[in-house]
C-alpha cells in the first residue's frame, strides 16, 4: 500500500514573481528533507510549466517525488512522478489512461460524496480540504473542518491527504483526525528551511 511522507508540500509558483526565486525556495525545501512536492502554476502558459518542471526535475534529482498540478500530459513530458486534479479537471480515470500505472495520481475532494466517488477511481490517494480558511486560492470551496477529515476518513482506505489552512499550529489536530499527510503552502514560505524542519520535526 503507498505510504506518503507525513508532510506535503506545494509550491506554488504565483508567490514569486521570479523564476530564480521560485526554484530556489523548492531546493530549499528539499534541503529541508522534503521528499514530496507539488509544483502548481495556474497562471503560466504551457510551455512555461513545461521549462520549470524540467529545471525542478534536473535540480532535485530523482529521490524526490514530484507531482504536477492539474496537468498530466505537461507531467509526463517533465518527467514527473505523477498528477494532481481537481474536481473541474479530467477525471482521474481518464488521466491513469494517459499518465499509466506508475505514476502517482492524487484527487481532490470536498465532500462525503466526493470522497466516495474517488475511492472507486483509480486515484492513488484522495486530497480533502479546505481543512481550514485558506487564501491560497481566490475561489476557495467551503471549509470541512476537523469533522470533514473525519468523515472522509471513515469512507475510504486509501491515503488521505488534507489540504487548506494548515499550519504548524493545527498540523496535528489534523493528523489526528485521520489525515495521512498535511498538504501546506503558506506556513513554508517564511523561512523555508526552518519551516520545513518544524514541520517535519512536529508531524514525525
Amino acid at each position: 500500500m503507498l505510504v506518503l511522507p507525513k508532510l506535503y508540500a506545494i509550491c506554488d509558483r504565483s508567490f514569486f514573481s521570479r523564476r530564480a526565486e521560485f526554484l530556489d525556495y523548492v531546493c530549499q525545501l528539499n534541503a529541508a528533507g522534503c521528499q514530496l512536492l507539488q509544483y502548481r502554476n495556474k497562471l503560466g502558459t504551457a510551455s512555461d510549466v513545461l521549462d520549470e518542471g524540467i529545471e525542478l526535475r534536473s535540480r532535485l534529482g530523482a529521490s524526490v517525488t514530484l507531482i504536477l498540478n492539474d496537468r498530466p500530459d505537461l507531467a509526463l513530458a517533465a518527467g514527473f512522478n505523477g498528477v494532481h486534479l481537481g474536481q473541474d479537471d479530467l477525471s482521474p480515470d481518464s488521466a491513469r489512461k494517459m499518465i499509466g500505472n506508475e505514476r502517482l495520481l492524487g484527487f481532490s475532494t470536498h465532500n462525503p460524496r466526493q470522497v466516495e466517488e474517488a475511492d472507486q477511481s483509480s486515484a492513488d490517494y484522495i486530497a480533502i480540504g479546505p481543512v481550514f480558511a485558506t487564501s491560497s486560492k481566490a475561489n476557495p470551496d467551503p471549509v470541512v473542518g476537523l469533522d470533514g477529515v473525519r468523515q472522509a476518513r471513515g469512507r475510504t482506505k486509501k491515503p488521505l491527504v488534507a489540504i487548506g489552512g494548515i499550519k504548524r499550529s493545527n498540523c496535528l489536530s489534523v493528523i489526528q483526525a485521520g489525515a495521512d499527510c498535511v498538504a501546506v503552502i503558506s506556513d513554508l514560505l517564511p523561512e523555508p528551511i526552518k519551516s520545513a524542519e518544524e514541520f517535519r520535526s512536529m508531524l514525525g
